[in-house]
């Protein structure tokens, strides 16, 4: 029997959605992939189901890209709850602990996250996507069940308090990937003497996207349902989650054994590292890695869209 085809359209690009609170983004995915009716799509890390904000949606051919923006820095706006901790160490999850909360000073405050800041080390919190023995940690928790986990390095680039009340305050974070925004509510209330508990986030950045081109879900049935082209519209140029890397212009000859699998030598490429490939016309080929002995290897290639 032959491979069944995938059903939808070659839609390739990405889609920055302003996911909304309340939802997984797996759900997200499924409906921006439904109202796109596209064959392929993913997303670029888990936002928890009580996060809004940034969440790039990688189609057909971005998919190839996804785990560089997976990889990148985020930046968070997030409240915390003092005095309060819960199982999750969200507002989802039941209350674990409660303690009063003093009267700190801003220079207090300052000084416990200033501790926060540079490179930290995180235990990762058993309400995660993490895998223990097969098995999600998320999973083991709602049984009852807690593993040992081995602190992992992060880092934080910026942490600012942006406002603040008797109970709460109003965080900014910059941090690399792999941070646990939660861990760090407990962490710094624990710091406190409190306890603390994330009780409102929203993703504002990943990597080289902001949320100034953020599109709804609504937007989107909008368009649908009056205007595709627009839609369509709305769809990043894959490499737009790369333009942290140089790029590399390619002769026809040199594209044309690259495309073959081959490693090709360009005059005056970087000497190290990740690269963007374009051929002569600057239409994008995908991504190559500069190897030890100056050539360029292909390693995550576009088919011609």
């Amino acid at each position: 029997m032959g491979r069944r085809r995938a059903r939808g359209r070659d839609v390739n690009g990405i889609l920055l959605l302003d996911k909304p609170s309340g939802i997984t983004s797996n759900d997200a995915l499924q409906q921006v992939k439904r109202l796109y009716f596209a064959k392929k799509a993913g997303h670029t890390g888990s936002l928890d189901p009580l996060a809004s904000g940034v969440l790039p949606i990688c189609m057909g051919e971005a998919t190839k890209v996804s785990a560089f923006l997976l990889d990148a820095d985020k930046r968070y706006q997030v409240r915390y709850q003092l005095g309060v901790r819960t199982a999750t160490a969200d507002a989802e999850g039941e209350i674990v602990q409660t303690r009063p909360v003093e009267a700190y000073s801003e220079a207090r405050l300052e000084q416990v996250l200033a501790a926060f800041r540079g490179s930290i080390e995180q235990i990762p919190p058993m309400y995660s996507a993490l895998k223990h023995e097969g098995q999600r940690l998320y999973k083991l928790a709602r049984q009852g069940v807690e593993v040992e986990r081995e602190a992992r390095p992060v880092e934080i680039y910026a942490l600012t308090l942006n406002d603040r009340g008797p109970d709460w305050l109003d965080i900014e974070v910059h941090c690399s990937k792999g941070t646990y925004v939660r861990t760090l509510a407990e962490d710094i209330g624990e710091q406190l003497g409190c306890g603390a508990h994330v009780c409102a986030l929203r993703r504002t950045a990943v990597g080289p996207y902001d949320a100034q081109q953020l599109v709804t879900l609504e937007q989107l049935q909008t368009l649908k349902d009056n205007d595709m082209p627009a839609m369509d519209a709305l769809v990043l140029p894959i490499e737009t989650a790369l333009t942290q890397w140089p790029g590399v212009e390619l002769s026809a000859d040199a594209a044309f054994y690259l495309q073959q699998g081959q490693a090709v030598l360009v005059p005056r490429a970087p000497t190290s590292g990740w690269v963007r490939l374009y051929a002569g016309n600057h239409s994008f080929l995908g991504m190559g890695e500069i190897l030890d002995d100056g050539r360029v290897a292909p390693r995550r290639l576009m088919k011609a869209v």
